[in-house]
């Protein structure tokens, strides 16, 4: 073995020992957690690994620099193959070890030799847009001195494998190399290989691999403790992505066996042995999160593009995406070793030393930092198991939803209303048809089934529907434009219950597995077929998360039965008039973004007869109306209101009503459009109203 092997070999060991001790620290953390869900569907999640780690889906939602990234991750899986020729040469003391594979060796070093300066002046700009554009997004209250530092050593380290991997290819040919293809090397070399002796062309070639290789070898045990660790993690975290729709959250399987048995009138089993502390419920502490928990933790990158698009954050808020995942990493780096050692409390914890309540509350569950995470981590799901501890195991939720858990225990809704009243939207009220004014009796399951009959749809009304004075008149709308089609439909009336999402969306785990296994037992007996909501957040609850807990019917949102109607023919609207007014389209959180649903109230206000203006925001970035995840019920605290910048964004389109399909949207947007003095300027109407009135269904 020559010198030089002797010395590479040495550099290598200790690089895969560093590498192996690394491995083992991380994995005694991870032995400690409890896993997240079995990991089944390999072909969907090789098929979603592909799309989102390889083909760059969601980085490239921001088209530009996501594009530019994509190229730094793309030339790298390239020179990953360079490199590993590289320790192949190194070991034995050979030359271009790979050129035995003919055409293929030259297309890969041809591509390589133009990828290295193009990456490297691609991390020259992500550098000028850190130290010196200053982008808002890598900023934040959580991004330390150490963070930016952290950041610029990583790119600094890159542009450096960049420089010298170029100049091994430069030197190479300027020596006289002709193995391989250098198309970028080539011309380089070219400039000055008439006045420089080979032999010092080939000395440079040297000096640049070695420089190269050692570069890799210490870079290699950085990242592990670096916010870069996503080099080594991205891949396999999409690759362990949830199995389930974005909209569902986890389950909490305790919580859903005790509700049975008390539901059955059982014993409640104590469970575990008389020595094992009882389980927590939600999280207080890292020891109470799951692997997938964690390494989500490791793997983000602290860009930033969750903070940039959370609502609350957005308006002044406490809350930060990006903080959650970092805080995690470090309250682990801190009580992991205590773990380990099964040493006491250090008398800190995740919740309360790291996120505050006011963080904690402040989340509206609106998802926009699941979608445009690009590694598939989930902020959510860490912030609702932390609410569940607070509500679950200490009862310390905010007043004001300890008020509505109240109602939903004693009267099925949000609001302190009694059940028998949840029919009073029903009365008097008319249908306007061919001219005549019709008292439309509004049917329910009951009565159906005591006529033997079991309707297409079962009309869920929701507290809104059947309790807000304003949400009422677009339930109202939607029975009209039932009756209008000859739809056979009917409604539960007194015996319908709570959906449970708010409870499920603010950590009362126990209070919507009582509704959901309720409703559920509900459905069966009238032997539902469809259920038709105006709600997104019911069509979400019952389509993602109750399917968990029982058998379930299939569910449709109001804006996609219309627009069904529509398609087949059934529903159609009159010639719009020359000079038909103008709308803007808000999309609702659960029925867009969540659950991918743009196209059916779109077309359907097209069909209308309405040109539809877009928001700045819309789709899947659209902005969320600030009344989610049990905001509705709570005061925001912030610089501004999200509903207020909201119905200002919807202003800005100059358009005559603004729309949506969502009674939490309706009464935020409405609430925006008053407290911005524009009701002589613009509307709040539901798909649904503005289709009733074109039909002049109204009397």
């Amino acid at each position: 073995m020559s010198l030089s092997s002797a010395i590479f070999l040495f550099f290598l060991l200790l690089t895969l020992a560093g590498l192996a001790w690394t491995t083992w620290h991380y994995y005694r953390y991870f032995r400690l957690l409890r896993p997240a869900f079995p990991v089944r569907d390999i072909g969907k999640r090789l098929w979603l690994t592909l799309k989102v780690a390889f083909a760059q889906t969601k980085i490239l939602q921001r088209p530009l620099i996501g594009f530019l990234h994509a190229l730094v991750f793309w030339g790298f899986l390239l020179i990953l193959l360079g490199s590993l020729e590289m320790v192949v040469d190194g070991i034995t003391g050979a030359e271009k070890s790979f050129a035995g594979w003919g055409s293929i060796y030259d297309l890969l070093t041809a591509v390589i030799d133009v990828m290295a300066p193009l990456i490297g002046l691609i991390v020259l700009i992500f550098l000028a847009r850190r130290n010196i554009f200053h982008v808002k997004r890598f900023d934040g209250p959580e991004i330390t001195r150490r963070s930016h530092r952290d950041a610029n050593i990583t790119l600094w380290l890159i542009f450096l494998l960049m420089i010298t991997l170029t100049g091994m290819n430069v030197f190479y040919v300027a020596g006289g190399g002709t193995t391989g293809s250098y198309p970028f090397s080539k011309q380089v070399a070219s400039l000055f290989q008439a006045t420089v002796d080979g032999p010092v062309m080939m000395t440079g070639y040297r000096v640049c691999w070695w420089i190269h290789i050692l570069t890799i070898f210490f870079f290699a045990n950085y990242l592990p403790y670096s916010k870069h660790f996503h080099v080594y993690l991205s891949i396999p975290n999409v690759f362990l992505a949830r199995p389930w729709p974005m909209g569902k959250l986890p389950d909490m399987e305790e919580v859903t066996q005790e509700v049975k048995s008390m539901l059955a009138g059982e014993e409640i089993p104590a469970g575990g042995s008389p020595e094992e502390a009882p389980a927590r419920f939600g999280i207080l502490d890292v020891e109470d999160i799951t692997r997938k928990n964690y390494l989500d933790s490791l793997t983000c990158t602290q860009c930033g593009r969750c903070t940039s698009v959370c609502p609350v954050n957005l308006t002044g808020g406490l809350l930060s995406p990006r903080k959650v995942m970092m805080d995690t990493r470090a309250r682990m780096d801190e009580k992991g070793p205590l773990l380990v050692r099964r040493e006491k409390e250090d008398g800190k914890a995740l919740l309360g030393s790291y996120i505050t309540d006011e963080e904690l509350w402040a989340c509206t569950m609106c998802y926009a930092c699941v979608r445009e995470c690009p590694l598939t981590i989930h902020p959510p799901e860490l912030l609702l198991g932390m609410r569940r501890y607070r509500v679950l195991e200490e009862g310390s939720a905010p007043p004001e939803w300890n008020t509505v858990y109240a109602n939903i225990e004693n009267n099925g809704a949000l609001w302190k209303m009694s059940a028998s009243d949840r029919m009073m939207w029903a009365e008097e009220l008319y249908l306007l048809k061919d001219g005549k004014k019709e008292k439309v009796e509004v049917p329910r399951m009951a009565e159906k089934q005591a006529e033997g009959k079991t309707p297409e749809y079962l009309l869920w009304t929701g507290s809104a529907g059947a309790f807000d004075s304003r949400c009422r008149k677009v339930l109202r709308d939607m029975v009209r434009i039932l009756e209008y089609l000859g739809v056979d439909y009917a409604v539960l009336g007194e015996e319908e219950l709570s959906s449970g999402d708010f409870a499920r969306r603010t950590g009362n785990e126990m209070l919507l597995v009582m509704q959901a296994l309720q409703n559920i037992e509900i459905f069966q007996q009238y032997k539902v077929h469809r259920i038709l909501t105006c709600d997104p957040h019911v069509y979400n609850l019952f389509r993602n998360e109750y399917p968990s807990l029982g058998e379930m019917p299939e569910v449709i949102h109001h804006t996609q039965f219309l627009e069904e109607m529509i398609r087949q023919g059934r529903l159609t609207f009159p010639a719009p008039s020359p000079d038909r007014q103008t709308v803007t389209y808000h999309d609702p959180c659960y029925l867009g973004r969540v659950n991918g649903e743009y196209r059916a109230p779109r077309q359907v206000l097209q069909s209308l007869g309405f040109e539809v203006k877009e928001m700045p925001r819309n789709h899947g970035k659209a902005l969320c109306c600030g009344g989610g995840g049990g905001q509705l019920f709570r005061e925001q605290k912030g610089e501004e209101q999200i509903f207020r910048v909201r119905t200002r964004e919807a202003l800005t389109t100059g358009a005559a009503t603004l729309v949506t399909a969502c009674p939490y949207c309706m009464t935020m947007l409405g609430d925006g459009i008053r407290y911005e003095q524009a009701e002589e300027k613009m509307k709040n109407k539901d798909v649904a109203e503005l289709a009733a009135e074109v039909l002049h269904l109204t009397p």
